[in-house]
């Protein structure tokens, strides 16, 4: 099996550690970024958790996103067929895979408060499970359960946080999507060893917000899997050490759409006042859009607990933006 890692602030200063139970046993050495962990830390993480000395409580800690900037966020986009049906899509797998991205600067820590610009009405959540890039992929690449580890280094969750009523009305996905801690990331990277990639099909991913269960599925669900979509994202760009690839969220976030009110809001041509009416028409009044205050929850793991990426847990607060903003 693979090992828990986790990245922390300790007296000011950033660290990463093995997970071990409720202990995180700090790594010797310095790495700047996940890519230099990546290229000189695995092996002392072993080391480190075969001698399990002098660990430290994990709720004594701050903990820290282990993805770390510079890092491309790439995103598979409707990747489940309930949220297909939820946003007004066809349920069934679509011809083509859903690709875009997020901004690297909204990568956000795993207890980091979600800041929203006071403007987005329609805060939405998405908890997503996260592919961590384990080397440079600079051609395409036929990616299998026999060599998936040799390409990815490791599982996170993820929170693909988004502005509902940016995404829709500007027809803004990247801008919706990429607002400064709207990328949740963490608490654990759980590097992966040859044998895990069994699990990458049976994870179950649960999102709460206040308590209340939102999101519930498994990994199995998903339409477009790990191994072709890396394949299919190597023939066209390039991928580099540390780079995170979200892999869609399950069904349950607060957006609801009939297919008509998808064909509407995604006219290029239609006036933004009539998708702004159409899109206040129809979710104002749903009730599971995230407001001020509310706690958001993200739980991902395997049946059996081999696979734990540990808690991410996040409050909501709304910002009024300035004029430079």
């Amino acid at each position: 099996m693979g090992i828990s890692i986790v990245r922390y602030s300790d007296k000011g200063n950033t660290k990463w550690g093995v997970v071990k139970g409720e202990q995180v046993y700090p790594i010797p050495g310095h790495y700047r970024t996940l890519a230099t962990f990546l290229e000189e830390g695995v092996q002392e993480a072993k080391n480190t958790l075969s001698r399990s000395n002098n660990g430290i409580a994990l709720s004594a800690i701050q903990l820290l996103s282990p993805v770390t900037s510079p890092a491309q966020v790439v995103c598979q986009g409707a990747n489940y067929s309930a949220h297909r049906q939820e946003a007004g899509l066809q349920g069934e797998r679509p011809p083509f895979n859903l690709i875009f991205t997020k901004a690297p600067s909204s990568i956000s820590g795993p207890n980091d408060d979600i800041l929203s610009p006071s403007h987005v009405n329609l805060l939405d959540y998405e908890i997503e499970l996260g592919l961590v890039i384990k080397k440079e992929i600079t051609e395409e690449v036929n990616v299998d359960k026999d060599n998936f580890h040799e390409y990815v280094a490791g599982f996170v969750i993820a929170n693909d946080v988004s502005a509902r009523d940016v995404q829709f009305t500007e027809g803004q996905w990247y801008k919706a999507k990429s607002y400064r801690s709207f990328c949740p990331v963490g608490p654990i990277l759980y590097l992966i060893e040859p044998e895990d990639t069994s699990y990458l099909h049976n994870l179950e991913l649960t999102l709460t917000v206040n308590g209340e269960v939102r999101q519930s599925a498994s990994t199995q669900q998903l339409l477009y899997k790990p191994e072709e979509s890396l394949k299919e994202l190597s023939g066209f760009m390039s991928f580099y050490p540390g780079d995170l690839l979200l892999t869609g969220t399950p069904g349950g976030v607060a957006l609801k759409l009939t297919s008509e009110d998808f064909d509407q809001l995604s006219n290029p041509v239609a006036k933004l006042d009539d998708k702004i009416a159409r899109l206040n028409e129809g979710q104002r009044e749903n009730g599971h859009y995230l407001t001020e205050g509310d706690v958001v929850r993200c739980e991902i793991k395997s049946l059996d607990g081999e696979i734990n990426l540990g808690v991410q847990e996040n409050k909501v607060k709304f910002y009024l933006k300035t004029k430079t903003q």
